[in-house]
């Protein structure tokens, strides 16, 4: 796969996302933004936290690592590393926009048991994270997205290189945004 096809998906995700944040959630009333069907599940407000908290995670990172590389010479082609490529194939939807694998996610990114993660503008934080990261992937098309190595979320041993981190954080992002659109297709989901 080239560098531009990696950095191009990105970009394609996120800017989907930012227009479904402008025109889709952008009206909902806080009663909407709240609505859970069920004890246990996440509401929209929930769910774009839990992407709020990882964004501050990755973008911190990806700032510094690509402010501080030496890796300054971009390469056309872009090669995975096993566990890279595994992480952002697993986070994927599949070709119906469906979730094929089902994870647990970490206490600390997840507002059921971490319900400070939800400040009530959860909405327009995810909106400045996502136009963040199109800030980013201009930035990374200055450096080798192979070379490039940045910690993991869940383990600062654990590196990827910065093409698969990047996936795994579109595709995970992707992943949670059609969680919150079939949210909003329920039949019992508020109307206003």
């Amino acid at each position: 796969m080239t560098t531009q096809w990696v950095l191009d998906e990105v970009a394609t995700i996120t800017e989907r996302n930012i227009q479904l944040l402008k025109q889709k959630f952008s009206g909902f009333s806080q009663q909407q933004l709240t609505w859970k069907p069920y004890d246990g599940a996440w509401s929209i407000a929930e769910i774009f936290a839990h992407l709020n908290e990882y964004s501050r995670f990755y973008h911190t990172v990806f700032h510094r690592r690509i402010d501080r590389t030496r890796f300054r010479e971009p390469k056309e082609i872009f090669v995975s590393s096993p566990l890279g490529r595994s992480a952002w194939v697993s986070m994927k939807l599949g070709n119906a926009k469906n979730v094929k694998r089902r994870f647990n996610a970490p206490k600390a990114y997840n507002p059921n048991v971490n319900p400070s993660l939800v400040t009530g503008k959860d909405l327009e934080t995810l909106l400045a994270g996502q136009n963040e990261l199109i800030a980013i992937l201009e930035k990374a098309l200055g450096v080798n997205i192979r070379k490039v190595k940045v910690p993991i979320a869940i383990s600062k041993i654990i590196r990827f290189r910065l093409g698969d981190a990047l996936l795994f954080v579109a595709y995970h992002n992707e992943r949670h945004f059609q969680q919150a659109i079939n949210l909003t297709k329920m039949a019992q989901f508020p109307k206003k």
